[in-house]
């Protein structure tokens, strides 16, 4: 499973055999099956979690108890309450796979001994954090500016793996609107 993983990092950083043996060691290989718990809401996020296959949601619930989902992430990449898992705080948010799924998952302290240990995965840290930060920027500037039409038409061009794989609902959720209308959208778009 750490195949993907270390290919991943090799696209930006170069990294030692020394250092692929520590991301080997601090990196658990795990498997879910489809529709568990994977994280849960009110608990310190226990670990990063690296897509291998699969595709994970970050959700948690509103004031009328619907489920928003605020992360879909299909392989490779990362997924946790990213603040909650780093500030090591309570999180609201909850992981659940959405599909049978493996995974890489690491601790939070283990994750800062692997930084202190390799200057690859550290510098690859740096970048993720980068990405991570630049997409969420553009996903709320996507979410108040595009009309829901253009948002899914966005997510087909960039993302039809995740339209293919993951139920309506959680997309509708994610696109930030309910599922009637991403219904209606899809209709007319067929036409």
């Amino acid at each position: 499973m750490h195949a993907k993983f270390i290919q991943l990092i090799k696209q930006h950083s170069k990294l030692s055999e020394p250092e692929i043996d520590l991301c080997k060691n601090y990196m658990e290989p795990v498997r879910y099956a489809k529709h568990q718990i994977i994280e849960e809401e009110g608990k310190v996020p226990a670990y990063l979690y690296f897509v291998v296959s699969g595709f994970v949601r970050l959700f948690h619930y509103n004031d009328k108890g619907d489920e928003l989902t605020t992360h879909i992430n299909c392989p490779p990449g990362f997924i946790c309450s990213y603040q909650n898992f780093s500030n090591q705080t309570r999180s609201e948010d909850n992981l659940e796979s959405i599909t049978d799924c493996e995974l890489l998952r690491i601790s939070k302290a283990n994750l800062d001994l692997l930084t202190a240990q390799s200057s690859a995965f550290k510098d690859f840290s740096m970048y993720v954090f980068q990405q991570a930060l630049s997409y969420n920027e553009k996903r709320s500037k996507e979410l108040a500016t595009l009309t829901a039409e253009k948002r899914y038409l966005k997510l087909l061009a960039e993302q039809p793996d995740l339209l293919h794989s993951v139920p309506m609902q959680y997309i509708a959720s994610f696109l930030g609107m309910n599922p009637k209308s991403l219904s209606r959208i899809r209709k007319q778009i067929i036409r």
